[in-house]
């Protein structure tokens, strides 16, 4: 009796579970069919409407399509893409039915290149005459920066503002690796390149330390300036108040004049109706960017193109993967473009800190094809060092924004001996013949001092080859290139000072002057490449990925971040033209 109550329960729940499949199934597909559906469809704007800027989400070069905006969909992360955003706030700005923007934001979740040029299209947008209003419980750093470009910055009275200046922290390694015994054998050139130094120290070398003050203060510098024009402060004082943070609640923010009022949302709601000229219980007709980018066309009926290539990620061999450059599939994008007559110019939009070295050569190579046929421009972004500088050098013009992180022209290579790990924490043990001197390349010994020799100075070759080409590229000297190389980063102003870039500006500059050398100015449209994959396909990867995370984690349990740390180290296997690290700055 007992079996068959079990039975018929345990079919019961099967049932159930089934119906409720069934049930997220039709309205899986009822979104994905309206959202399809609905996708050539402008979206109609009413009049005295405002801009809803909502930008607490990470923010990449383009975005993704996504059918199911403003749907809870489980695994789904959304982004939003700075291109297609900038020419939304370029479009409101002469929409007679939108009269100004509603900024929100919190916490900027992208470095200071972004954040600038997102400012910039802001300062724009105000010199038509409307108005910017930003609202928020609390401002980090970097999203202060944005919204200080606001004609008014409006703070909960028991918010926050973080405002002391920026920081750089570097995690080091070298002790885990010594507990795991594992032993990192690095070969590398010049005294900056840095991005060996969690492997081999437990702290910053004197030369990383001085690269990255500079670095640090150069762009808050930059940052206090454009600041303290917004804001209407003496640059000295807005950098004391930094230095000393005299900032610490909502009322020091109000006294120092980085905000104008503290205010409750219902107050602030009350300043747009004002704004707008409605009554007090009317409807605020905010709306959002993911309604707003559907409002207008793109469409161009010019026949001429510039193709701007859109370089986003760490450079890898092989075929482009998501936040990844692949050779293969950038240097396709390149050739295209070159041998496609309606492509005038090209711009090449990079936000890398660089990678594989052989991938970054195979790159600049079409590039530098390229640019004996047609202009072609770089435009940076947050990130183009090492090698993502290698893809800017062979442009005919690098334009760089003030807070763009560049140069560290240098070469390192690591091979990771795990001999000793592999014996004394897993019991497992190897041995070889070979029919050479030396042997093939693997981690499961150390290599012998003719390989290290060997490794040493294919990794040298790769920096005489790196130096030379950039060199030719910025029309120097290999020994004047030279002194700003050695792996060393620098800002965009700084890599300016030196030759490494040619003009300071954001990505609209960097289209001007490809359209200019195109003699196109009049007349041209922009097209994004390379085509980005369907919000569907990057679901289902990213829901594929995540499940077989999971399913990791649950067998690795406490090992799992060792495991992580180690899977890490597989991308720095081999020759590497790669920042040093993650340079995180708050």
């Amino acid at each position: 009796m007992n079996f068959f109550k079990a039975f018929l329960a345990s079919c019961l729940g099967s049932l159930l579970a089934f119906a409720i499949l069934i049930v997220l199934m039709i309205f899986f597909v009822s979104a994905l069919v309206s959202g399809l559906s609905n996708e050539d469809t402008q979206s109609v704007i009413s009049e005295n409407s405002v801009l809803h800027l909502k930008l607490d989400v990470p923010i990449t070069e383009n975005e993704i399509a996504d059918p199911f905006e403003g749907l809870l969909i489980p695994g789904a992360v959304t982004s939003i893409g700075l291109l297609p955003l900038k020419k939304s706030i370029e479009q409101a700005k002469q929409d007679p039915n939108i009269k100004g923007i509603y900024l929100d934001l919190s916490v900027f979740m992208s470095g200071f290149g972004v954040a600038r040029e997102i400012r910039q299209a802001l300062l724009d947008f105000k010199s038509s005459g409307k108005w910017i209003i930003a609202y928020s419980e609390f401002y980090t750093e970097s999203a202060y920066y944005v919204v200080s470009a606001a004609d008014k910055v409006y703070l909960n009275p028991e918010g926050d503002l973080e405002f002391n200046g920026l920081s750089v922290e570097v995690s080091f390694f070298k002790k885990l690796f010594d507990k795991l015994e594992i032993k990192p054998q690095i070969f590398r050139v010049g005294d900056f390149k840095s991005a060996v130094e969690p492997f081999m120290l437990d702290h910053m070398s004197a030369e990383n330390k001085l690269q990255l003050t500079e670095l640090i203060s150069d762009i808050n510098n930059t940052m206090i300036r454009d600041i303290a024009q917004s804001r209407r402060i003496e640059v000295n004082r807005l950098k004391e108040i930094s230095d000393k943070m005299e900032v610490t609640n909502s009322v020091t923010a109000q006294v120092h004049s980085l905000v104008d009022s503290l205010m409750y949302f219902d107050q602030v709601q009350k300043e747009l109706r004002t704004r707008l000229g409605v009554t007090k219980n009317s409807e605020i007709k905010l709306v959002k960017y993911s309604k707003y980018k559907k409002s207008y066309s793109n469409y161009s009926a010019s026949k001429n193109e510039i193709a701007v290539i859109v370089a986003d990620g760490d450079i890898i061999p092989g075929k482009a993967q998501q936040g990844m450059i692949g050779s293969d599939t950038f240097a396709e994008e390149i050739r295209k473009a070159r041998l496609n007559d309606r492509v005038k110019a090209i711009v090449i939009r990079i936000n890398s800190p660089g990678g594989s070295a052989l991938a970054s050569d195979v790159m600049w190579r079409e590039i530098k094809l390229a640019t004996e046929v047609k202009p072609v421009i770089a435009s940076m972004s947050d990130y183009a060092a090492s090698g993502g500088y290698y893809l800017a050098m062979a442009c005919d013009t690098i334009v760089s924004q003030p807070t763009t992180i560049t140069g560290s022209i240098g070469v390192f290579s690591v091979l990771f001996d795990l001999s000793s790990f592999l014996d004394s924490k897993l019991g497992i043990t190897f041995d070889e013949v070979k029919t050479g001197d030396v042997g093939g390349l693997s981690v499961t010994r150390p290599l012998t001092a003719v390989e290290k020799s060997i490794w040493q100075r294919r990794t040298e070759d790769i920096y005489d080859s790196f130096t030379a080409k950039a060199a030719e590229g910025r029309g120097m000297s290999v020994n004047e290139l030279k002194k700003v190389a050695s792996g060393r980063v620098w800002t965009g102003v700084q890599a300016k000072e030196r030759g490494l870039v040619d003009v300071l500006g954001n990505f609209n500059d960097a289209v001007a002057i490809a359209a200019d050398k195109a003699d196109v100015s009049q007349d041209y449209k922009l097209k994004y490449y390379p085509i980005q994959k369907s919000f569907i396909e990057e679901w289902l990867l990213e829901m594929e990925e995540n499940a077989a995370t999971r399913q990791l984690k649950n067998q690795l349990g406490e090992h799992f971040k060792a495991y992580e740390q180690l899977k890490k180290l597989k991308e720095y296997q081999g020759s590497q033209a790669r920042l040093p690290y993650e340079i995180m700055i708050h």
